[in-house]
């Protein structure tokens, strides 16, 4: 994973983009300190949590079919 400030990553926006892209992976650090205040990553290699269906975990499942298209209506309810 490489590392730049901000103000690095500011200045070379699409060739960070483009590295991405690629598959390389970067820290942004801010500060005297370089403290790291975000990653700019491939989306291939951010983790995303199963949802749980809270205290029905383990009890039941929701499954959709590949074709399930809800409305905005629906989702604004």
């Amino acid at each position: 994973m490489k590392t730049m400030t901000v103000g690095e990553f500011k200045s070379h926006f699409s060739d960070v983009v483009d590295q991405v892209k690629a598959g390389a992976s970067f820290a942004v650090t801010y500060g005297r300190k370089k403290e790291i205040v975000g990653y700019f990553l491939p989306e291939a290699q951010i983790v995303k949590p199963k949802r749980k269906l809270g205290i029905l975990e383990g009890k039941a499942k929701a499954t959709f079919k590949s074709d399930y298209q809800m409305t905005e209506e629906d989702f604004l309810g």
